[in-house]
C-alpha cells in the first residue's frame, strides 16, 4: 500500500542530505588543518569545525530516521499520517534549531559538553519538535488498522531515544557526575535505541525486497532487540573507565562491551539470510545493496572495530586516540547512514513515480562511498596505532606527534574526496528522481 501523506518523507530526506553535504565540508576542513593547511582558523577554528561535524552527523541522521518513520509508519499502520501540516511544521522547526545551533557554534555559544554542545534554550525546542513528532507518529500507528512488531519496534526505538535525551539537560557542578549522565544521552542512543531503530527500518526493507514472510524476518527482529539490550545498556560502561567512577566499571564495561557485536552480528546474519530465502525479485536492487550493505558494514565498524579499543586492557591506549575516530566513522555510516541511504533508495521510486532503479550513477554512489570511507578508517587506524605508541610507549610530546602523523591526513583527504563524489551521485540521482506526486502514491490495494 502507499499513501499520499508519505511524501512529507521526501522533504525530511532532502534536508538529512542538505546536512550531510554540510558535515562533509566542516570534515575536509578538519582534514586539511590536520595537514598544517589551517588557512581558515581565523574564522573557524578545530575546536568550533569538530563541533559542528559531530552535531551535523547526528541532525542528518535524526532527520533521516524521522523521514523513514513518515514513511514506514502509514504504510504498516494502513492508514494516512493524522495531521500533514504539523509534521511539515516540525520539519520546518527541526531546521531551525539545526542551523542556529550551528551559528551558534561560530560564535562560542555552546554547552561545551563534547556531543552535546548545543546551548540549553535549544534544548528545550529540541523536545517540544520530538514531542509533535511522536505524537504523529504513535498516533497514526495506533489510530491504524494494524500494530506490527516492525512499526512497534521502530517506535519504541523513537520513543526511548526522545527519553534518553532528557539526562544530557540535567545541570550538574560535578564534571565526573555531569559526564555519567552525558554517556546515557550518547551511548545509549548510537549503541542502544538507535540499533532498534535500524533495526526497525531494516526489518521493513527485507519485508519489501525479498518476499520473506513477515512472521520470519520479526522473529529475527526479537533476537537482534534482546541482544541490543543485553549487551547496549551495561555496555555504556566502557565510557565510565577513567572519569573517576568506582572501578566496578572497568569489569562491567569490559564484559558487556565484548558482547556489543552480537546484536550487529545478528543484523548481518538476519538480512544476508533474509536475502538468501527470498524468492522475490524485486527490481530495485541499489536498495537491496544498501540495505545488505548497511548489516555487514555495521558489523565490521560497530562490532569488530568497536570491540577491538573498547577492552579495557586496550582502551587504556587506546582512549582518546585516533583509534576512536577510526570505530567512529566506519560504525556510523554502516549502522545509520547506510540504512538512512536504503529507506531513501527503496521509497524514492515510489514516491516520485520515476523507477530509476539500477542506474550506473548509482551504482557508482554506492561503490565510491563505501571504498572511499573504508580508505578513511584504514588511514585513520594506521594514525591512531602510530599516535598510541609515540604518545603513550615512547611519551613523545602530543603536539611533536601530531606533526608525525600528518602524512596519514593525506591519504584520509584523499579518500574522504572519492566518498563525497560518490554522496554528490547519490545526490545527483535524488535530485533526478523529481518531487513526490499524489499520482505515485494512490493507495494501492
Amino acid at each position: 500500500m502507499k499513501y499520499k501523506s508519505q511524501k512529507v518523507a521526501y522533504w525530511f530526506f532532502a534536508l538529512s542530505m542538505l546536512l550531510l553535504v554540510l558535515q562533509i565540508t566542516y570534515g575536509f576542513i578538519m582534514g586539511f588543518a590536520r595537514m598544517g593547511m589551517d588557512g581558515l582558523h581565523e574564522f573557524i577554528p578545530f575546536n568550533t569545525a569538530r563541533a559542528v561535524h559531530t552535531n551535523l552527523l547526528v541532525v542528518w541522521l535524526l532527520s533521516g530516521f524521522m523521514g523513514a518513520a513518515y514513511y514506514i509508519i502509514p504504510e504498516e499502520a494502513q492508514r494516512e499520517l493524522v495531521n500533514v501540516k504539523l509534521a511539515y511544521v516540525q520539519l520546518i522547526s527541526l531546521a531551525l534549531v539545526g542551523v542556529t545551533a550551528i551559528i551558534g557554534f561560530h560564535f562560542n555559544i555552546w554547552e561545551g559538553r563534547k556531543f552535546l554542545e548545543i546551548p540549553r534554550p535549544l534544548d528545550y525546542l529540541v523536545v517540544v519538535n520530538v514531542l509533535l513528532f511522536l505524537g504523529l507518529i504513535l498516533t497514526t500507528l495506533f489510530k491504524g488498522k494494524q500494530q506490527t512488531t516492525t512499526a512497534l519496534v521502530l517506535s519504541m526505538g523513537l520513543l526511548f531515544a526522545a527519553l534518553l535525551y532528557l539526562p544530557g539537560m540535567l545541570p550538574f557542578d560535578s564534571q565526573v557526575t555531569d559526564s555519567f549522565f552525558r554517556w546515557w544521552v550518547v551511548h545509549l542512543w548510537v549503541e542502544g535505541v538507535w540499533e532498534l531503530i535500524m533495526g526497525g527500518i531494516l526489518s521493513f526493507l527485507l519485508i519489501k525486497l525479498t518476499g520473506v514472510d513477515r512472521e520470519v524476518i520479526e522473529k529475527w527482529l526479537y533476537v537482534i532487540v534482546g541482544l541490543t539490550f543485553l549487551s547496549g545498556v551495561l555496555g555504556t560502561g566502557h565510557h565510565y573507565y577513567y572519569i573517576g567512577v568506582n572501578k566496578i566499571w572497568l569489569v562491567v564495561g569490559g564484559i558487556f562491551s565484548a558482547l556489543e557485536p552480537l546484536a550487529f552480528l545478528a543484523m548481518a546474519l538476519f538480512a544476508v539470510n533474509m536475502y538468501r530465502k527470498g524468492e522475490k525479485k524485486h527490481p530495485n536492487k541499489l536498495a537491496l545493496y544498501w540495505t545488505l550493505g548497511a548489516a555487514i558494514v555495521s558489523f565490521v565498524g560497530a562490532g569488530l572495530l568497536g570491540f577491538a579499543h573498547t577492552l579495557p586492557q586496550t582502551n587504556i591506549y587506546t582512549h582518546g586516540t585516533l583509534v576512536t575516530a577510526m570505530h567512529g566513522h566506519l560504525a556510523f555510516w554502516g549502522a545509520y547512514g547506510m540504512i538512512v541511504f536504503a529507506i531513501i533508495s527503496y521509497s524514492l521510486p515510489n514516491m516520485t513515480g520515476r523507477k530509476l532503479y539500477d542506474s550506473s550513477r548509482g551504482r557508482m554512489a554506492y561503490w565510491l562511498t563505501n571504498i572511499g570511507m573504508i580508505g578513511m578508517t584504514v588511514a585513520f587506524g594506521v594514525a591512531g596505532v602510530a599516535q598510541v605508541y609515540l604518545e603513550r610507549k615512547f611519551k613523545m610530546d602530543f603536539m611533536l606527534v601530531q606533526k608525525e602523523i600528518a602524512v596519514h591526513f593525506l591519504v584520509l583527504v584523499l579518500c574522504a574526496t572519492m566518498f563525497a563524489t560518490g554522496i554528490t551521485l547519490f545526490i545527483i540521482d535524488f535530485y533526478k528522481h523529481g518531487r513526490p506526486s499524489d499520482e505515485a502514491l494512490e493507495i494501492e490495494e
